[in-house]
């Protein structure tokens, strides 16, 4: 009986964990920090992009400064360039949800291994896209933020993964960091927000609670 009690007790516990941090991360997406610069100086449009789960910023090519724009691949009537960041396995070998196995999943959350930056370039600003106002001082903070998310080989050159991407648009670079259930693709994207100044959560791992703020 002590026996089937213990049991009951692990399993109330571990059942207890994730229902907690869901119900932690509610509550911190819910948190609001609000824009810290002038609203007035906002001349400016980026763009937050989702695909039901991973969340992605958007960024006009003539937004972007040199350092961010060195060593990207980017053909001259591409204007638009989202930048995702995610654990490298699992980027790789889930291009669709319909690749996704427990495997893949599990590695991702509970052991630590590299991260890559998902660059897709596109001609036109997509329809479903939201627009998010911004000034010239959040928009360099940005620029920076994403900057310092590549990993740089000796020469301070960003690293490109050869031959591997999804489509003819898009391409995968080697980034800075590890995935884990208290960092993932949103609250890269979130903390680059929250970080530039801009309306943010005060910490989300759920695509929905940035974007909600714009929309």
């Amino acid at each position: 009986m002590k026996t089937i009690k213990k049991i009951l007790k692990w399993i109330t516990c571990f059942l207890a964990i994730p229902a907690l941090y869901l119900i932690i991360s509610l509550i911190l997406t819910a948190i609001t920090i609000e824009k810290s610069g002038h609203t007035s100086e906002n001349n400016k449009a980026i763009f937050l992009n989702t695909n039901g789960v991973h969340l992605e910023v958007i960024i006009p090519k003539s937004y972007m400064d040199t350092n961010l724009l060195k060593d990207i691949v980017l053909n001259e009537n591409e204007e638009y360039i989202s930048f995702g960041w995610g654990d490298e396995n699992f980027y790789i070998n889930t291009p669709t949800w319909n690749d996704l196995t427990f495997k893949n999943a599990f590695r991702a959350v509970f052991l630590k291994g590299g991260s890559l930056l998902h660059l897709t370039r596109y001609k036109y600003k997509g329809k479903d896209w939201v627009e998010v106002k911004i000034n010239t001082t959040e928009l360099d903070k940005l620029n920076q933020y994403i900057h310092a998310s590549f990993k740089k080989d000796d020469n301070g050159n960003k690293i490109i993964l050869k031959g591997i991407h999804y489509a003819t648009n898009d391409n995968f670079y080697k980034a800075i960091g590890s995935y884990s259930p208290f960092k993932t693709c949103n609250t890269w994207v979130n903390s680059g927000f929250k970080k530039s100044g801009l309306r943010s959560c005060y910490w989300t791992p759920f695509d929905f609670g940035l974007i909600s703020k714009y929309e």
